[in-house]
């Protein structure tokens, strides 16, 4: 029996809510997105994308790498990418559906360091990546287990397949990773098929979801073409993230962080689409604002909340299971 928890609100009583923009607000976002996608585009980063936008419909310059996108072909993607998700764990018990409002919660990643019991830190390694599967496997709050801690003893090139393994073992939960590319995707997926039986048996109940992030501003680049492009072919959901910096890679307003947030997210739906109609994606967001009197990105500034209160607003409007960052 899959997990179904309750929803963030319903419009039946006077309770408290939170809404950043209002639904004008929000149509003028996605109109602002429409314009930019048709008449700027974004930047892709391999041939094979250019490939696959172009054969859609896409209109592609090769000597630039960028592609702009007919409205049309934007609201077809849209409306091909599933509303409702099934996050399968490997026990049953921990299957989580996706679809409205309802809200789930699960880890986030990812730490480098640990603090010992005697307050000394260190560098995390895979053995902690581990541990930490483990202490999320118990807890019973939370629904999906990103991994989220990095294995510093492992070679860089190959530290998230370390990573995944050791998830994979400590886990029964759905499982989340951040492979940076699509080869290492690839590698993941295949540990994923092992467990569950193949090909097939991974694309009727996928056991993990794989963290793909466009590159602010407006830029899908190579790492992040190749790990939607093996998401959508194998049938594991793909959780777009942009990573937007209010006043750095995007205006400094929130709704005009937000547009470029936006477009980013819907060219990487489409690219999806295109590889595979109906394959599973998630809106997803961790933008957030810069400090640029410090030059750096306060995760706990209450710009970052709005960003990721509202990326989600984005999503329901087209009816898109979403993914933000939180406390």
């Amino acid at each position: 029996m899959v997990k179904r928890n309750i929803y963030s609100d319903l419009l039946i009583s006077g309770g408290f809510g939170f809404n950043v923009f209002t639904d004008e607000e929000i149509n003028r976002i996605h109109l602002a997105t429409i314009e930019i996608m048709e008449k700027t585009g974004l930047f892709v980063g391999t041939e094979e994308a250019l490939d696959i936008l172009e054969k859609g419909g896409a209109r592609v310059d090769r000597a630039k790498k960028n592609v702009k996108f007919p409205q049309y072909l934007i609201e077809d993607c849209i409306r091909s990418a599933p509303s409702k998700i099934v996050l399968y764990g490997r026990d049953p018990r921990h299957d989580v559906v996706l679809e409205g409002k309802r809200v789930n919660f699960c880890t986030f990643g990812q730490g480098v360091s640990i603090m010992e019991l005697d307050g000394t830190v260190r560098e995390s390694v895979k053995e902690d990546v581990g541990k930490a599967a483990l202490l999320t496997d118990a807890m019973e709050e939370v629904d999906v287990c990103e991994r989220s801690l990095n294995a510093g003893d492992a070679p860089n090139n190959v530290a998230p397949i370390h990573e995944a393994e050791v998830v994979f073992a400590n886990t029964s939960k759905h499982t989340v990773y951040g492979p940076g590319n699509g080869w290492r995707a690839e590698k993941i997926i295949k540990m994923a098929q092992a467990i569950v039986g193949g090909e097939d048996a991974l694309r009727e109940k996928p056991i993990c979801t794989i963290n793909c992030s466009p590159t602010s501003p407006l830029t899908l680049d190579a790492n992040c073409c190749t790990g939607v492009i093996a998401c959508a072919r194998s049938g594991v959901p793909c959780n777009l993230i942009s990573m937007v910096m209010a006043g750095m890679s995007g205006p400094i307003t929130l709704s005009g962080s937000l547009v470029v947030h936006n477009c980013e997210i819907i060219g990487a739906i489409v690219l999806h689409q295109l590889t595979c109609k109906g394959a599973p994606v998630l809106y997803g967001c961790s933008s957030l604002g810069f400090d640029l009197k410090r030059t750096t990105t306060p995760v706990g500034s209450p710009e970052c909340g709005l960003l990721n209160a509202g990326a989600p607003r984005l999503a329901q409007k087209y009816m898109l299971p979403s993914f933000s960052a939180g406390g």
